[in-house]
C-alpha cells in the first residue's frame, strides 16, 4: 500500500505542478491574513511570494520523483528571505510561523486534491499519511537551513550593534564640553546607523545651566547635527538655531512624556519638523526620536533619520538608540555640571583677583591668570600687589591645594587675610606664621568631606628707598630675578637667576618656622613670581623649565620690555599649549627712589632733640618745595619723636620720604607699639597720636627685628603732586 501511495502522490504532484504559482499566491494571502506585520515590509512580502512558489515547486518535485525529503535542500529564495527577515529585525518566531502557516496550507491543499482525485479510501488514507510524513521531513530539513541563514545575519547584526555600542562608549564623552559631546553623539549616530542625526538641547539649560521641566512648547537649540549628505540639506534647522515644536507634535510629546518613539513616515506625509522647507523630501521613511534624560531631568531631544538606508528602523534599533542616547545624556549632563561649576568658580576667582594694576611707585607690575585646560577644574591660584607705608610694596603669589568652588573661596579668604596682615606691616616670616594659623583654623572649621585645606604662599616686600627685597616662602617655588645688562655690573649681581631662598613648609602644617631673606635689587630689575603651573610640563623636566624661565626673563630684561610684554613672552615660551594646571604670574619691574627724596636724622635720647627734629623737617620740606606742609609736618614730627624719646629705647632715627605722599618715620629700639587714648580735660598729655591721626592721611606702626617704626603719611599739595607725577620714577 505504501508503494501505491508513493506512486499516487508522484502522479498527483506531476498533475499539480502547472498550478504551483497559483497555489503560492493563495498561501501568501493566507499568511498575510494571519501575519499583518508583514504588510509593514513590502519588499519582504514580494520575496515571500517568490520563496513560497519555490517551496511549492521543491516539495512537489520531491513527491513526484520520490526523493527523501530529509535530504532536500531549501530553495535559495528561502535562504534570502530568512536573511531579509533578520536584516529587517523581524523576530525569528515570525519567520517560523510563516513556515508553519505556509506548509500547513500546502498540505491542506494537497490533501484536498487527494480526496478529490480518488475514492479509494485506504489509498487516500495511506497517501495522506505519507504526505504528512514527507511534509514534516521537508519542513524540518528546510527550516534548519533557513534558521541557520537567519541566525548568521542576526549574529552579524548583533555583533555590529555591539560594535556601535562600544564605539559610542569610546567616542562619546571624551571631553567635558557640552557642545562637543552632542557633536560626538551625532557623529556616532551617522556612522553606519542613521542617515541624519540631530541633537537639540533646552535653551534654558545652555543659557543659565538650569534643568527645567519641559513645558508644552520648550525652546530648543540645535547644538549638533550630522548627515550623510554634505552640509545637512536634509535638516530643517541650522546648527545653533533656536526653535519650538508645536504642542501636540511628536517631538513635543517625546519631550513632555520622556518616552522614545519609532515613527514610520512616507515621502508624502513627512512632518514639517522633519522636512526642510522648500526642499525635496529626500526619501524619509523612518525616524527615531529619543529624549535626552539624565538624573531625573530632560535635557533635550535626539533624532535619528533614515532616507538613504533602505531598511527602516526596528525595535532593536530603538533599543540601541536608547542605550546610546542615555550614555550621551549622562555625559552631556556631566559636561553641563562641570561647565557650570567651572564658570562659577572662575567668575568667583577672577572677582577676587586684582582687576587693575595698583597705583604705587615702588614697582611697575603686570599679571596674568590662566585657568587650566584640563578636566580637573579651576584651582586656587592667586596673586596680589599691596601698597605699604613708606612707598614700599608687597608682592604676593599663592596656590590653594584643590579644585573648584571650595578652592576659589579658600583663595579669597587667604588673600583677604594676607591683606589684613600686610596692613599691620608684619615681616614676611611673621605674616606667613599668622597665615599658617588661619589655614589651621579653617581646617578645624571645615568638614572632612570638603578635604584638607592646604596652600602655598610667597610674600615679598620691596623698598624703593633702600632697594631691599625681603621674602619668605611657605612651600612655594622661589621667584625668578633678572637685571638689565647695564645695572648688573654696578650691583655686582648676575643678569638672571633664582635667589637662594629657604622654602618653608606649606600652610596648614603648623609649628614649623618660616625664614625671611633679604637682598638688594638694582633699579629696573625684573622680578617674576608664579605658581608651579608655569614650570610644570609633560615635555620638559623641572630643571629645563627653570632654565627656560631664567633665559626668557633675562632676554626681556636686556630689551627693557615693559612688564605686560614680559608676561606675554613668558607665557608664550613656557606654555605653548593650554596649561594642564592653573597659572598665576606676577611680573614687577623695580624702581629706585631718588636719594634726594629721602632725608634721615639720628637723634639722641634727649627731649631737647625734639626742636632739632622740627628744624630738620622744616628745612627739608623747604628744599623740596613743600612749605605748605611745614606746620603739620613739624607737629607730626614733634609728637612722634617725643613719644620715641619718652617711651622708646635708643637709637632713635627720623626719616622723611617724598614719593607719591610725604611720609614721616620715627624708629626706636622698643618693640612696644603705641596706642591712642582719650585724654581727660585737665590731662597735660595723651593727645599726641590723636593729633597725628587728625593731620595725617594714614599712620601706623611696623615692627622689625630690632624695634619698631611709627609712620604717618600726608597727601601732597595739588601742585606738588602734579609735579611728582610728571617726573620720572627714579628722580
Amino acid at each position: 500500500m505504501e508503494k501505491d501511495a508513493s506512486a499516487f502522490l508522484g502522479h498527483l504532484a506531476h498533475e499539480m505542478r502547472p498550478r504551483s504559482d497559483q497555489w503560492a499566491g493563495l498561501l501568501v494571502e493566507r499568511m498575510r491574513a494571519e501575519l499583518p506585520e508583514l504588510a509593514r515590509h513590502a519588499d519582504l512580502a514580494e520575496d515571500a511570494l517568490r520563496e513560497t512558489a519555490d517551496h511549492v515547486g521543491a516539495f512537489l518535485d520531491a513527491l513526484e520523483h520520490g526523493r527523501d525529503a530529509a535530504e532536500t535542500q531549501a530553495p535559495p529564495a528561502a535562504l534570502e528571505l530568512a536573511r531579509g527577515f533578520a536584516a529587517a529585525g523581524v523576530p525569528l518566531s515570525t519567520l517560523l510561523r510563516t513556515y508553519r502557516l505556509g506548509h500547513a496550507g500546502l498540505l491542506q491543499l494537497l490533501q484536498e486534491q487527494v480526496t478529490r482525485v480518488t475514492d479509494d479510501q485506504p489509498l487516500a488514507n495511506a497517501a495522506t499519511l505519507l504526505l504528512i510524513e514527507t511534509g514534516f521531513a521537508y519542513v524540518d530539513r528546510s527550516s534548519e537551513q533557513v534558521v541557520a541563514a537567519y541566525q548568521e545575519v542576526r549574529d552579524r547584526r548583533v555583533q555590529r550593534r555591539l560594535m556601535i555600542t562600544n564605539e559610542a562608549s569610546r567616542r562619546i564623552g571624551t571631553t567635558l564640553d557640552t557642545v562637543r559631546t552632542a557633536e560626538e553623539l551625532a557623529e556616532v549616530g551617522t556612522d553606519g546607523f542613521a542617515d541624519l542625526a540631530t541633537v537639540d538641547l533646552l535653551d534654558s539649560l545652555l543659557r543659565d545651566g538650569e534643568q527645567l521641566r519641559p513645558a508644552d512648547a520648550p525652546m530648543l537649540r540645535r547644538v549638533a547635527q550630522r548627515s550623510v549628505l554634505d552640509g545637512c540639506p536634509d535638516s530643517p534647522f541650522a546648527t545653533d538655531e533656536r526653535h519650538v515644536h508645536a504642542p501636540g507634535s511628536v517631538p513635543a510629546e517625546v519631550l513632555a512624556t520622556g518616552r522614545p518613539v519609532l515613527l514610520p513616515v512616507g515621502p508624502a506625509d513627512a512632518p514639517s519638523w522633519l522636512v526642510p522647507p522648500d526642499a525635496p523630501r529626500f526619501g524619509f521613511h523612518s525616524v527615531l526620536l529619543l529624549p535626552l534624560y539624565a538624573r531625573g531631568a530632560t535635557l533635550g531631544l535626539a533624532q535619528f533619520v533614515r532616507h538613504r538606508t533602505p531598511a527602516p528602523f526596528d525595535d532593536d534599533d530603538l533599543l540601541l538608540a536608547q542605550d546610546i542616547a542615555a550614555r550621551a545624556a549622562l555625559h552631556i549632563d556631566n559636561a553641563r555640571r562641570y561647565t557650570h561649576e567651572r564658570t562659577t568658580a572662575l567668575t568667583l576667582q577672577r572677582s577676587l583677583l586684582p582687576r587693575r594694576p595698583v597705583e604705587q611707585s615702588a614697582v611697575e607690575t603686570a599679571a596674568r591668570y590662566l585657568p587650566s585646560g584640563s578636566r580637573a577644574g579651576v584651582g586656587g591660584d592667586w596673586y596680589d600687589v599691596i601698597p605699604l607705608s613708606g612707598g614700599r610694596c608687597a608682592l604676593v603669589v599663592g596656590d590653594v591645594v584643590g579644585r573648584g568652588l571650595n578652592a576659589a573661596a579658600t583663595m579669597g579668604r587667604l588673600r583677604t587675610a594676607v591683606r589684613a596682615f600686610a596692613d599691620i606691616d608684619l615681616m614676611p616670616d611673621e605674616l606667613l606664621t599668622h597665615l599658617d594659623d588661619v589655614v589651621i583654623r579653617l581646617q578645624r572649621e571645615e568638614s572632612r568631606e570638603d578635604g584638607e585645606i592646604s596652600a602655598t604662599c610667597l610674600y615679598a616686600v620691596y623698598d624703593p628707598a633702600t632697594r631691599l627685597c625681603s621674602l619668605a616662602s611657605a612651600g612655594h617655588v622661589p621667584p625668578a630675578v633678572a637685571t638689565s645688562a647695564a645695572e648688573a655690573p654696578r650691583a655686582g649681581t648676575a643678569p638672571a637667576g633664582l635667589p637662594a631662598l629657604p622654602i618653608g613648609p606649606p600652610l596648614g602644617l603648623g609649628g614649623l618656622p618660616f625664614e625671611t631673606v633679604q637682598w638688594e635689587l638694582p633699579e629696573n630689575s625684573l622680578l617674576a613670581l608664579y605658581t608651579d603651573g608655569l614650570v610644570q610640563s609633560r615635555t620638559r623636566d623641572l630643571d629645563a623649565s627653570l632654565t627656560l624661565l631664567e633665559d626668557t626673563l633675562a632676554s626681556a630684561a636686556r630689551s627693557s620690555a615693559p612688564p605686560d610684554e614680559v608676561c606675554e613672552r613668558l607665557l608664550a615660551a613656557m606654555l605653548p599649549e593650554s596649561p594642564s594646571d592653573d597659572v598665576a604670574l606676577l611680573v614687577a619691574r623695580t624702581r629706585a627712589l631718588d636719594p634726594g627724596h629721602v632725608a634721615t636724622l639720628d637723634l639722641p635720647s634727649d627731649p631737647a632733640a625734639v626742636s632739632g627734629a622740627r628744624r630738620f623737617a622744616a628745612d627739608t620740606l623747604g628744599s623740596w618745595g613743600l612749605d605748605d606742609l611745614s606746620f603739620t609736618t613739624e607737629l607730626i614730627v614733634s609728637e612722634l619723636v617725643t613719644n620715641a624719646i619718652r617711651y622708646g629705647k635708643p637709637p632713635v632715627h627720623l626719616r622723611l620720604v617724598l614719593d607719591a605722599a610725604l611720609t614721616c618715620e620715627v624708629f626706636d629700639a622698643n618693640s612696644t607699639a603705641p596706642h591712642m587714648r582719650r585724654a581727660r580735660t585737665f590731662d597735660e598729655g595723651g593727645r599726641g597720636l590723636l593729633l597725628v591721626a587728625r593731620f595725617a592721611a594714614r599712620w601706623g606702626t611696623r615692627h622689625g627685628r630690632e624695634g619698631k617704626t611709627i609712620w604717618a603719611e600726608q597727601a601732597l599739595p595739588r601742585e606738588a603732586a602734579v609735579s611728582e607725577a610728571d617726573a620720572p620714577p627714579h628722580l
